[in-house]
């Protein structure tokens, strides 16, 4: 699922494909990206709880 999530720069609207950095934990998933602008964009995914 997270695979099929796209990032865009927040600064160009260039696209993002390799994130510099992944974090997970039992809530989700981040991730960080630099561009080649300069700008640093982080996404974040949240995973869903079933009870």
């Amino acid at each position: 699922m997270f695979e099929d999530l796209t990032a865009t720069c927040r600064g160009c609207e260039r696209s993002l494909a390799d994130p510099h950095l992944v974090y997970r934990d039992e809530g989700g998933e981040r991730r960080a990206y630099e561009c080649a602008c300069g700008t640093v964009t982080v996404t974040v995914a949240e995973c869903e709880t079933t009870p």
